[in-house]
């Protein structure tokens, strides 16, 4: 029992390496703590249980914002919050189970095989949990070296899922320098203090001599949301977003406003459009989060789009995303008939679900460039943010975060930074409670706006960097990866023998 306990404790310890804490060193600790547990299992079965109860740990922890968007439904009560993060996280441990199951039963021989077997086995279950049931991939392991020296750069090419093996060969690391074992600490932890030093002197020109890059003016409004749906509000909440657009600048700006900012159905209510138009200077162009109904042939609302429209002065939307990667619970209900009728609904207020779209596109923006658009949750998904037959020249994540607590907002930018390493593409984000912000194509934060505050950010548009190698390859990098470490785990057996 006292083993569980201790997996359960490196768990909640692992946890602390995401933002908004950011003791990354604490996660390595921690993985250095999985592996003696491991090692230490006398059965496959101790060990699945000790990855069990640490990934428990790890979800209870890091996902505790997820309570607070329960907060927000009045069809619920509030201890169902915490509930679900519970229930979660006993799901999604399974993953890490798995994990530490796979090395036990392929690593447990030899120390050094067993960190490579982790590590492996870490990139294939941090996928899956990604992918199955529509996947859930917020926080992987490897997002708390984002702002770490140049370790996180390390993704654009073996891809997010890799830089989670890298965290756990940092644990191996710690791990046998702990044993004493001297060299093969050093054989763990020094290839990845020399990528990371020299990826940390790469650099992205964020524009060439005499070149002037659009204009942004990123508005984030502060409405909560408590007032966001609010009938009463409706008024207050669009002079919130017309103040801080402010007048037309004397050169065309690009004006980003977040998800969802306006209730009305703007295909179909031209007054509303005409409205919001009306704060667009003649060359400017608006890219705001709305609702796309989709009508049944009685011409009643059946279902919706949460979508982003690019709308200019004239009125006439110039183009249009429908988000594809849908929030279970938050967008739609699974199980509607069942769940609605002892008395669940979805967490955002409405009585639409939401359907999803056809996946990444790539919008021309004309003088703005091509955007990729990725509405909120889309942008935790390595490897599925962007159409790769139509590079983009930035990525738009819009958001509202403002059910979020006050950790998921900061766990988003940082998975948002880490998007951006990896595709080598600047990442906008504008949400109404914060944190908006202009990341480039490094990962580097220029520009945000904090949790709380109503502003505007005007900034330039960072310039795109070439195609790193996950931009090309994606996920197959990690699954390499994976492999090379299965590899050496096998020749390091072979060698012991």
């Amino acid at each position: 029992m006292k083993h569980l306990a201790f997996a359960f404790l490196a768990g909640l310890a692992s946890a602390l390496g995401f933002a908004p804490v950011g003791l990354w060193p604490l996660t390595i600790l921690a993985f250095a703590a999985l592996l003696w547990a491991i090692e230490a299992a006398p059965s496959l079965r101790s060990a699945l249980a000790r990855g069990w109860w640490f990934g428990v740990g790890q979800f209870v922890l890091g996902l505790n914002w997820i309570a607070t968007a329960f907060t927000y439904q009045a069809a619920m009560p509030a201890w169902l919050g915490w509930l679900a993060v519970v229930l979660l996280s006993l799901y999604l441990a399974i993953f890490p189970a798995a994990a530490a199951g796979l090395a036990w039963r392929w690593g447990r021989k030899e120390k050094e095989a067993l960190v490579l077997v982790l590590a492996a086995a870490w990139i294939v279950t941090e996928w899956l949990r990604g992918t199955l049931f529509t996947g859930f991939a917020w926080n992987p392991i490897g997002v708390t070296w984002v702002g770490v020296g140049g370790i996180a750069g390390l993704s654009a090419f073996v891809g997010t899922y890799g830089l989670g093996a890298v965290t756990v060969a940092a644990g191996g690391a710690i791990y046998h320098l702990i044993l004493r074992r001297w060299a093969v600490a050093a054989g763990f932890a020094i290839p990845i203090l020399l990528v990371a030093g020299s990826l940390q002197n790469v650099n992205v020109t964020t524009a060439r001599a005499g070149e002037v890059r659009p204009h942004l003016r990123i508005v984030q409004p502060n409405i909560g949301q408590q007032n966001k749906w609010d009938p009463g509000y409706e008024q207050e909440n669009f002079l919130r977003l017309a103040r801080l657009t402010g007048p037309p600048a004397r050169e065309p700006r690009l004006i980003l406003w977040p998800e969802a900012s306006t209730p009305d159905y703007l295909s179909y209510e031209p007054a509303p459009r005409r409205r919001i138009a009306a704060l667009v200077g003649p060359d400017d162009l608006l890219l705001l989060g709305g609702v796309e109904p989709i009508f049944e042939s009685g011409g009643r609302a059946a279902a919706a789009h949460n979508s982003v429209y690019a709308l200019s002065r004239d009125a006439r939307i110039r183009a249009r995303y429908d988000k594809a990667h849908l929030v279970p619970y938050g967008e739609y209900l699974p199980m509607r008939p069942i769940l609605s009728a002892i008395g669940l609904s979805r967490l955002a207020p409405g009585d639409l679900d939401f359907r999803a779209g056809p996946g990444p596109r790539t919008l021309d923006l004309g003088r703005f460039g091509r955007a990729g658009l990725q509405i909120c949750y889309e942008i935790v998904f390595s490897g599925d943010v962007v159409d790769r037959s139509n590079r983009p020249d930035f990525i738009f994540n819009p958001s509202n975060d403002a059910w979020f607590g006050a950790w998921g907002p900061p766990q988003h930018l940082a998975q948002a930074r880490l998007r951006a390493i990896e595709e080598g593409l600047p990442v906008i984000r504008a949400t109404p409670t914060g944190i908006s912000a202009v990341i480039d194509a490094r990962g580097r934060l220029l520009a945000s706006l904090p949790l709380g505050a109503a502003g505007a950010i005007d900034a330039r548009l960072p310039r795109p960097a070439p195609p790193t190698l996950f931009a090309r390859f994606g996920n197959i990098l990690s699954f390499a990866f994976a492999l090379l470490l299965v590899a050496a785990a096998v020749a390091v057996r072979r060698k012991t023998r």
